[in-house]
C-alpha cells in the first residue's frame, strides 16, 4: 500500500531514508532549509515544497530528521495545525527522551498517531535501506508505520512506549562510543608493545574482545577493508554526532539517577577529541588522539 508522505529535514541521512521511500513506491514530498539538500532530493524523485506547510497538506505520513529536540519540537508545532486528523508522525531524529515524550503529546493533541524511531545504521545504512530503527509508541501507531520503516531499514524493534525508542538508541550509543574508545585504547597499546595490528585484530576478533567496533569498524586500516580508517577516517559516523548521543546518555542517566561512569569517561574522552578540531572526523579517528595522548605520533 502507498502513502503520501512528507518529509522533513534532507541532510546526510533523511535524503537517502526519503529516497529508499520513492523507490518503494511512495509520494514523497520533502522540505529542507539548504536548498542544495532540497536539489540532491530532487534527483532521487523527491518532489520538493517550497514551505513546511505545503509539504505536510495532503500527507497521511510525516517523517522528521532533525538535529535536536528543539527543532523536532518547533516542526511539529508549525505543522499541527496543517495536519489531517489520524496522519502518522514519525521522528527518526536523535533527541532526548524528555523531547521525544512532548513531541507524542503534541501530535496526541491534534488526534494524530506519533512514533519516536531513532536510527542505526550510519550513512551508509541510509543509502542501502538496512537502518535499524527502535521505535517507541503505541501499539496502533507501530502497526500503521512499521511498512514505512521497513521501506528505509531491514530491522524495526518496537521497544516500547513513548520515547522508548529514543531511550534504546542513547543505550546502544553508549554502548557504542564506550566499545570504541576502549578498542582504540587497545591497539595503541599494542603499537607500542609491538604487535602489529593484523596480530592484534586476528586474536581479538576471535576471542573475547570480539564487538562490532573491532570486527566492523575496526579504527585501523587494513584488517576490516570498509572501515573509515582505510578513508583517512573519513565518516561514516562524525565524531561530532558521537559526542551529542553520549551527552544525551549522561542527560538521561542523570535524570534517571543512573550511575554510567564509562559513559561520562567516553563523553569526555570525545568532547576533548572534537574540541581538537575533529568533530567532523569519523568517531573511529579517536584512536589518533590517543596516540597523540600516548606519545606517538604516526600509526603503524
Amino acid at each position: 500500500m502507498t502513502s503520501c508522505i512528507a518529509f522533513i529535514g534532507l541532510g546526510n541521512m533523511g535524503g537517502p531514508m526519503a529516497a529508499n521511500l520513492v523507490q518503494a513506491g511512495h509520494q514523497v514530498k520533502g522540505y529542507d532549509l539548504l536548498s542544495q539538500s532540497c536539489d540532491a532530493a530532487a534527483q532521487k524523485g523527491v518532489a520538493i515544497a517550497d514551505t513546511i506547510s505545503a509539504a505536510v497538506k495532503e500527507a497521511d505520513v510525516v517523517v522528521t530528521m532533525l538535529p535536536a529536540g528543539k527543532h523536532v519540537l518547533a516542526v511539529w508545532r508549525e505543522i499541527s495545525q496543517a495536519l489531517k486528523p489520524g496522519t502518522l508522525l514519525i521522528d527518526c531524529s536523535t533527541i532526548d527522551v524528555e523531547s521525544a515524550r512532548e513531541a507524542h503529546v503534541l501530535a496526541k493533541e491534534v488526534s494524530c498517531l506519533s512514533l519516536d524511531a531513532p536510527v542505526s545504521g550510519g550513512t551508509v545504512g541510509a543509502a542501502a535501506g538496512t537502518l535499524t530503527f527502535m521505535v517507541g509508541g503505541e501499539e496502533a501507531a507501530f502497526q500503521r508505520g512499521e511498512a514505512i520503516l521497513q521501506a528505509m531499514g531491514k530491522r524495526i524493534v518496537h521497544c516500547g512506549g513513548a520515547g522508548a525508542g529514543q531511550a534504546a538508541k542513547i543505550c546502544n550509543n553508549m554502548i557504542l562510543g564506550i566499545t570504541m574508545a576502549g578498542v582504540c585504547e587497545a591497539f595503541v597499546l599494542g603499537e607500542k608493545l609491538g604487535l602489529s595490528h593484523q596480530a592484534l585484530f586476528d586474536v581479538a576478533s576471535t576471542s573475547s574482545g570480539q564487538c562490532w567496533s573491532l570486527t566492523t569498524y575496526c579504527p585501523v586500516p587494513g584488517p576490516v577493508p570498509t572501515s573509515p580508517a582505510n578513508n583517512a577516517y573519513k565518516p561514516g559516523f562524525a565524531a561530532g554526532l558521537m559526542l551529542k548521543d553520549l551527552r544525551l546518555s549522561q542527560e538521561a542517566a542523570a535524570a534517571a539517577g543512573a550511575t554510567t561512569q564509562m559513559g561520562a569517561r567516553a563523553a569526555a574522552l570525545y568532547e576533548d577529541f572534537s574540541k581538537h578540531g575533529q568533530g567532523d572526523t569519523d568517531f573511529s579517528g579517536l584512536i589518533n588522539f590517543l596516540r597523540e595522548a600516548s606519545g606517538r605520533q604516526s600509526s603503524e
